[in-house]
Order: C-alpha cells, then structure tokens, then sequence
C-alpha cells in the first residue's frame, strides 16, 4: 500500500494515528501560546536566538540581569518599555521563553517517534516522504519564528506583519497536513453515494483559498495593531470605508500597508466567506448529498458565524487577549474543517491501495 506496507498495516496504524493526533494538537497549541505571546508584547523580550542552549532559562540573579541588560538595547525597551524593571521583564519573558520551548517539545515529538518507525521498518517509502515534508514544515516554522523576531529587533519595535502571517500560515500548514494524513489513515469507502460531492471539489478548493487569504489578513490586522482603530460595526466610525483607508499613494500599498484598508479587507472577506459557506451548505441539502456531507457543511457554518461573532466582539471590546485568542484559535479550526470538506470531495473515491 502506498501509505504504509501491507504486512504491517494492522499494527501500525493505530499508534501512527495517535502520534500525529498528539503532534496536531500540539500545534494547535502552540498556535494559542503564540497569539499569547503576541497579545502579551512579549515576543521582542529575547534577543538572541540559542536553539540549544537557548532551551535553559536564566536560573540565577546574575544571568537575569545579563538577559535585561540585552533586552534594554532593543528598540522595544527603548521606545515602548523605558519605565520596565527586573519584574516587568521577567513577565513578558517567560511567555516567549515557553513559546519558543514548546516549539523544541514538538520538534521532539516530532522527530523520535519517527526516527523509531525508521529503525522498526514501520514505514513504506510513500510515508517517509510524507513524514519528511511533515518535518520539514516544522523546521521551517521554527526558522520564520526567528526570521520574523529579527525584524522588531532592528529599528522599529514591531515585528513585520508580513513575517508574522508566514509564521502563523506555517504552523497552520503543518497542522492541517497532519490533519490529511490523518484522513489518509482511515478505510476509504467505494465511489458510489459519494459521487455527488465531486462537482462540488472545486467549490472546496476556493473556499479554501478564501479562509487561507482571510486569516493571512487577520495577521496583518494583528501585525499592525489594526483592530484598535474604527472600533465600530458595521460601520468604520460612521462610513463604510474610512476615508484614511486610501491615504497611501501609489493605491496598492493600501492593501498591503493601510490599518483603515486591511480592517477593512478583514471585515469584508468575513462577510464573504459567511455567505459563501452558508451557500454551500444549502446546496448540499438542497442536492440531497450525503447526510455526512450536509453535517460537515453544517459544522461548518456553526465555526465560521462563531468566528464572524468572535471577530466583531473582538473589535467592538479593543482587542482583549481573551476574544482575540479565541478569535485566532476558532481560525484554526474553521480551516480544519474545511480541509475535511476538501478530503470528502477530492480524496473520498480515491482509494489509497
């Protein structure tokens, strides 16, 4: 078989499911430590990056005040934190400091396990390459993590929002690639009742598309501390686009630059993706598809009007750590779903021996 061998298929796919079940929530968790240490301004408070020793934190008196003593060179403490002392930085340290330990938990989570399903010969060729590219997404994460601290530690204490979606769309990538090989892993049913989601694979595909590009706006919105202006809905301050959202010549630099514009982006794509999934859902009952194809749609619509919710109570209430971290967690799982959505109609008939 292409995903794992034959003889030792019984066996094996068990524990494989619970180590990639285990390793996709620790993504999805460390997703929820990282918009922490975002929300908290805690991300600038280490200024080095040590990916071994780095792993130990400061254990006594001296090695803090060493550790402080470098973080008053960034341009956080200098512009942002100049009143901080020793315990204002201890605070916004220790969420970074376990952001970045968590990364090396799942990094070991990660790479034993498969280096014992290696030397136990518990992997055809299909799955190395698949586990590989599974590594691969987590080195990279790791990678960006820093690539994107780099830029707040330079001239301006705010780390590109550009850096900040790559970093967030990674780890998204990686839990969503667990998510399909999971999928992958379970008995595949024969064409037959399910040939009336094939028409609809496309649709999956740009609904897919929608909530990718969504979310990549909301980093910008947090990247760029947009969601504390126009506090307002539905309207931005009494106008449906603030008359600041076009303020940058030439005009494109708006879409990528402009708090006014990616709010308002952000608040637009929200009402498009709502409509779309609801449409999509109605034209699965209304084609009479299967009942597991019309619940996944279903499931489907309750996240992303939850997420519609989260999101303006978000901006109504200036961004609190609580909705703003339930807001990016319920991202996660909206795009989960719809992964499951794009399994159902692009994998379902595909049999996988």
């Amino acid at each position: 078989m292409d995903i794992y061998q034959k003889q030792v298929a019984r066996h094996f796919v068990k524990p494989l499911r619970a180590w990639l079940w285990t390793g996709m929530v620790m993504v999805l968790a460390m997703v929820a430590i990282g918009g922490i240490t975002r929300l908290t301004d805690s991300g600038l408070s280490m200024v080095d990056w040590k990916p071994i020793m780095g792993a130990v934190p400061p254990l006594g008196q001296a090695e803090w005040n060493h550790a402080f003593e470098q973080y008053k060179g960034s341009p956080q403490y200098r512009e942002l934190n100049p009143h901080f002392e020793l315990a204002d930085f201890k605070r916004i340290f220790w969420w970074e400091y376990i952001h970045r330990l968590f990364g090396r938990i799942i990094g070991l989570v990660f790479m034993l396990p498969f280096g014992w399903f290696l030397l136990r010969g518990r992997l055809s060729a299909g799955m190395v390459w698949r586990l590989s590219i599974l590594l691969m997404l987590g080195a990279a994460q790791g990678l960006l993590g820093w690539y994107m601290v780099k830029s707040g530690l330079v001239q301006v204490p705010r780390v590109s929002h550009f850096r900040l979606a790559a970093h967030l769309l990674t780890a998204l990538a990686a839990a969503l690639y667990i998510k399909w090989l999971l999928s992958e892993l379970k008995p595949v049913e024969p064409l037959g009742k399910w040939v009336k989601i094939i028409p609809f694979a496309r649709w999956n595909v740009g609904l897919f598309l929608l909530v990718v590009l969504q979310i990549a706006y909301g980093a910008f919105v947090a990247g760029k501390d947009a969601g504390h202006i126009h506090n307002t809905w539905p309207l931005m301050d009494g106008s449906f686009l603030h008359a600041a959202a076009t303020g940058l010549q030439p005009f494109w630099l708006n879409l990528l630059q402009n708090n006014s514009m990616l709010q308002f982006i952000h608040r637009s794509l929200a009402i498009v993706l709502l409509v779309f999934v609801l449409s999509l859902w109605w034209e699965s009952a209304k084609r009479h598809m299967p009942a597991l194809v019309i619940r996944q749609y279903g499931l489907l619509c309750l996240a992303v009007i939850g997420q519609f919710i989260l999101g303006v109570i978000t901006l109504l209430l200036k961004v609190p750590l609580v909705t703003a971290l339930a807001h990016q967690l319920l991202a996660a799982v909206v795009l989960l779903q719809v992964v499951n959505l794009l399994h159902v109609s692009l994998r379902k008939h595909w049999p996988l021996a």
